[in-house]
């Protein structure tokens, strides 16, 4: 974004004539669904033995209800967001989220595993439509001088859904079965459609998208580039390393119970680096970028240096969840500074580089476990982060213009 662009970060569509109180009201309905979906999506992680016992499918196998979901909203972010470009976004986000609940609801029900793997498709589907509409909506509902800590309280609900969602998901399994769990989580689908369906103001769609906008966004914009290059190396790098963090903490001693407390530690501490996070973009937003790839390039590395004990693994994991906690509002942050007149496109494409990152870290970091053992990941995933940093502050990101930085 260059120098003569940053003003037009106050001048984006906001919520003109609509009071401060009715707009946040309405940021924390969109995200309690952003919370339900994220819940819905991750929900399988810790009932993968159950749900695969139930239905007579291997661990393996089973594994399908967490890759499904995030290969299918890599492609639906952008084909949702294009089929739906001239529709009010409340009325796209409600069906979205009515689509989540039901699927969930279907798969309480289901009574064979192809049932299961169909309604997860689906969970997929709004999860990539639904982030991808949602990631710049909080402009459209709340003064502008209140965007990014909405935008930040928004993506809260996805660090909330990994601390307290899935948690409690699991929790409900292990005491009233799998399938209550998922009836948990569709049923509070449905309450946040209500809430979205009562709270939220009507918001017209901008100008229509194309699927050739899609492209064109992302071949003229260098900061758009730079902000997938970046979300990509992240991500990839940390869900390549963080994958198989329970078996690195194994090989170093730690108990199974204190892995558990551990992790949660880790979800609590990405809590606060989403809205740490929040409170700096608006004014550091490349610091910001760049911060978090040292945080989880230190982490990671350190993890893989000490011979931890369950204390100074909590300390690594408190670092690493700080670093991770800030990149959803952060990177979205960046996409939204890059393309402002152009926020859905590259918040689609955006989506769909996120979720994808997510698969293809799983997956490699799988290979990397296999061929050269479980600490090879962390080193891999440090040094896609430290290659994050300088494609931040590399040729494209601090060019110069007229003796000024040009910004994202």
């Amino acid at each position: 974004m260059t120098t003569s662009q940053a003003p037009r970060r106050m001048n984006r569509p906001a919520a003109h004539g609509r009071s401060a109180v009715k707009g946040w009201l309405a940021v924390l309905a969109v995200t309690l669904g952003i919370f339900s979906l994220m819940t819905s999506e991750l929900l399988p992680v810790g009932l993968l033995t159950p749900i695969g016992t139930a239905l007579d499918v291997s661990g393996g196998t089973a594994g399908l209800m967490v890759t499904v979901p995030g290969l299918v909203a890599a492609v639906s972010a952008p084909l949702v967001t294009v089929a739906t470009g001239r529709v009010d976004r409340r009325i796209v986000l409600v069906v979205l989220i009515g689509l989540m609940g039901a699927a969930n609801l279907a798969s309480a029900f289901a009574t064979s595993f192809t049932v299961v793997l169909v309604a997860r498709f689906l969970i997929g589907v709004s999860v990539g439509g639904f982030w991808s509409v949602a990631g710049g909506i909080a402009l459209r509902l709340v003064p502008a001088r209140h965007a990014a800590r909405a935008t930040a309280v928004i993506f809260g609900g996805v660090e909330t859904a990994s601390v307290l969602g899935v948690p409690t998901g699991t929790f409900i399994g292990d005491l009233s079965g799998w399938r209550t769990a998922f009836a948990a989580v569709g049923v509070l689908g449905l309450v946040s459609l209500v809430c979205m369906f009562f709270l939220m103001p009507k918001v017209p769609a901008g100008r229509a998208l194309t699927f050739s906008a899609l492209p064109e966004v992302f071949r003229s914009n260098a900061g758009v580039r730079i902000g997938i290059a970046l979300t990509f190396l992240v991500i990839t790098g940390h869900f390549l390393a963080y994958t198989f963090v329970r078996p690195i903490l194994q090989g170093d001693g730690v108990g199974d119970s204190s892995i558990s407390v551990l992790l949660l530690a880790f979800g609590a501490a990405g809590i606060c680096g989403n809205f740490i996070a929040g409170a700096l973009v608006a004014r550091r937003l490349r610091r910001c970028v760049g911060g978090i790839a040292v945080v989880l390039a230190t982490a990671m590395a350190l993890l893989a240096l000490v011979d931890t004990d369950a204390l100074s693994a909590g300390a690594i994991l408190v670092l690493w969840g700080l670093g991770y906690g800030a990149v959803p509002v952060t990177f979205q942050t960046w996409i939204l500074d890059a393309a402002p007149d152009a926020t859905e496109a590259a918040t689609s494409l955006y989506v769909s580089a996120f979720n994808l990152s997510i698969a293809l870290g799983a997956l490699f970091g799988g290979f990397a476990v296999n061929g050269a053992g479980t600490t090879s990941v962390l080193w891999i995933g440090a040094a896609l982060a430290v290659l994050a940093l300088f494609v931040a502050g590399g040729p494209g990101g601090w060019r110069r213009r007229s003796g000024q930085a040009i910004r994202p």
